[in-house]
């Protein structure tokens, strides 16, 4: 049966094809940490000016000073720049004193703790709302052409990691005659500056992607020495010096130990020469594994494994995780291009890459349900949320991609069973071709020109092309596991573009939470009114409380509570008594003693509202001197 390779350029077109389309929806980047809370809060209408404007995030984030701006209705800035950190996940900035009445606008733009951007806007006002000129700088954190670039260096380098780590790990675990091959070279060599590009690209692109979003600022130094202070500038740079350690570890592989395999070839008997070999390979098998974790380490540090919920057993398992990966992809591209480019290509390292491959899918079924559980946490974020839905499709391409590698283990063991017989088949193809090979007297003869001596030399080059592939050609086992581990690598292209789109979707977890938080914080947007029937069993011991909190919210609030008969008149009991608590935080029980200053009327002013949420509001009504009851009703305060 004929096949035809595939050329490389349309290898490389269907590459950049399936991972454009699939990137296309991947920016701009989706932000993982959300603000669930603000003082004032958005829409908010205050009668004095706040001496500071607070922001609560879902979680703890990078904030610079200058990131969050407060402008009056003129659009005139009255923040003082510098950004202070009261606690938790929330921050601070103060405002100028002697501020006009009217509608402000206040914009942040700070950096997640998993390394995405996150920026926003929103407004309150003093005394009453107003018109306002206040213009918001164009807030592309994370889009524009800056994050659209960003993302595919960020594809591109999982793609060279993966190639590389698996391509090196392919020869020294597999097939070590491999190291002497020009093809397979190519692959490692390739994926190593592919990497080592991408890296480079994404830290210059750094300071503009989490900022302004301009391709001018591209090249800004001084946005760089900022991006060198941040985790993921560390961890970049740290990658860029662990491929300097791996571009000595390469031309160790492809130099040294691929002559050393060749000087073992021609000499069987050469005991000395085997040791020396395998004492080569375990040096070189332990230095790539620490040269490779270290790689994987440069993600894990910062990026979703770095926080949240169990960072510590996170981070290690992600490692894992993207070794795993490496492995099973890189080593399969290794193999696709050995079947298609190389003359033979033992059995047995097939069927030792077999062995490997089935070890990383354990390891990333083990990884992969660890890091499906923390990420998601739940059915409803499995299924509701943006994160969950593309975990799903992953899950779907493993398991399509797992099928297919089955069949190929199929068509390794027919290879392997056949391998025997493949050294004499290549014989007989290249005897029957090189007696049909036209010879020239001349060619080699002083008479013979330059141009007629470049041209033989190049129709002999395109015969032993030609064998070579007839060759390859003529073993159908080769073909039918050619054919499998090609359907393996377009799934594995698309597989890891679904990768790396989750890396930048917000875990369905942190989606739920912050969603949870948002919703507690804005659950009470005007003033709360509770009403509270009581008994206390005694004579005259029944009635209605009616609570009312002004404005209902964070902060400062003034209470009036009213007490009524049944038929509806003011009704003055001997005593009242109030406390606020919010369990799910360990905050109270606060007291607060009301005034008396009417009939069945009682106010308190100043009562304080540390933080939104779920509050228990207990109030104690006695009507005698021995005749009292405690109400307890939750209500939620923002």
């Amino acid at each position: 049966m004929k096949t035809i390779a595939p050329r490389t350029w349309q290898l490389v077109l269907l590459f950049l094809a399936v991972s454009g389309a699939l990137l296309a929806g991947a920016v701009p980047a989706s932000a993982h940490a959300a603000l669930t809370g603000s003082d004032p809060k958005q829409g908010a209408v205050v009668a004095t000016a706040p001496e500071k404007v607070s922001l609560t995030f879902s979680e703890s984030v990078a904030i610079s000073d200058g990131a969050v701006r407060v402008l009056d209705p003129a659009g005139k800035r009255v923040d003082d720049g510098k950004v202070a950190h009261p606690g938790g996940t929330t921050y601070a900035v103060g405002l100028h004193s002697g501020l006009p009445d009217g509608t402000f606008t206040v914009s942040y733009q700070v950096v997640s703790a998993d390394s995405h951007p996150v920026a926003g806007a929103y407004t309150f006002s003093i005394g009453a709302p107003s018109k306002t000129t206040a213009v918001v700088a164009d807030q592309n954190a994370g889009g524009g052409v800056v994050g659209g670039i960003y993302g595919v260096a960020r594809y591109v380098s999982y793609a060279g990691f993966a190639l590389l780590v698996g391509g090196a790990a392919f020869v020294l675990g597999c097939w070590r005659r491999g190291a002497g091959s020009k093809p397979v070279q190519r692959v490692v060599v390739g994926a190593w500056t592919t990497l080592t590009a991408a890296t480079l690209a994404m830290l210059l692109m750094r300071g503009s992607y989490t900022g302004s979003g301009k391709l001018g600022d591209v090249f800004d130094m001084s946005l760089l020495g900022q991006v060198l202070q941040t985790k993921t500038g560390a961890a970049l740079t740290s990658r860029l010096l662990l491929l300097a350690a791996a571009a000595l570890f390469i031309a160790v592989l492809f130099g040294a130990y691929a002559k050393k395999n060749e000087a073992i070839a021609e000499e069987d008997s050469d005991k000395e020469g085997e040791k020396e070999r395998n004492d080569l390979t375990f040096g070189l098998s332990l230095g790539g594994a620490v040269v490779a974790a270290g790689l994987a380490a440069t993600w894990a540090m910062a990026e979703h494994a770095s926080t949240g919920l169990q960072a510590g057993l996170a981070m290690p398992v992600d490692v894992l995780h993207l070794l795993a990966v490496a492995a099973w992809f890189g080593g399969l591209t290794t193999l696709l291009v050995a079947l298609y480019r190389v003359p033979t290509i033992e059995g047995s390292a097939v069927r030792r890459f077999s062995r490997v491959a089935f070890c990383s899918v354990l390891v990333l079924v083990a990884t992969g349900l660890y890091q499906s559980w923390r990420q998601v946490g739940s059915w409803s974020a499995l299924t509701g949320t943006a994160y969950g839905q593309l975990l799903m499709v992953k899950v779907g391409l493993v398991v399509v991609l797992v099928g297919v590698a089955w069949i190929s283990r199929k068509w390794t063991a027919r290879l392997t069973e056949t391998a025997a017989a493949a050294p004499a088949a290549e014989g007989q193809v290249s005897e029957v071709s090189e007696e049909k090979e036209p010879v020239s007297v001349t060619a080699g003869g002083k008479g013979a020109s330059p141009e007629r001596a470049a041209q033989l030399a190049r129709q002999r080059a395109a015969m032993a092309n030609a064998r070579e592939k007839r060759v390859r050609d003529a073993d159908p086992h080769r073909f039918g596991l050619r054919r499998s581990v090609l359907v393996e690598a377009g799934i594995a292209v698309v597989l890891l573009a679904v990768t790396t789109v989750l890396t930048s979707t917000e875990p369905g977890r942190t989606e739920e939470e912050a969603k949870s938080a948002t919703s507690a914080a804005q659950a009470q947007t005007g003033p709360l009114s509770l009403k509270l029937p009581f008994d206390t069993g005694g004579s005259d011991g029944k009635g209605t409380a009616l609570l009312e909190m002004d404005p209902g919210r964070t902060g400062n609030n003034e209470m009036h509570l009213y007490i009524e008969r049944p038929n509806g008149k003011a009704f003055d009991v001997p005593e009242v008594k109030l406390a606020l608590t919010q369990e799910a935080k360990k905050i109270g029980p606060l007291p607060v003693v009301p005034d008396h200053i009417a009939t069945g009327h009682w106010t308190a002013s100043g009562v304080q509202i540390p933080v939104a949420g779920d509050w228990k509001v207990a109030l104690t009504v006695r009507t005698s001197d021995i005749d009292q009851i405690t109400i307890n009703k939750n209500a939620k305060i923002g």
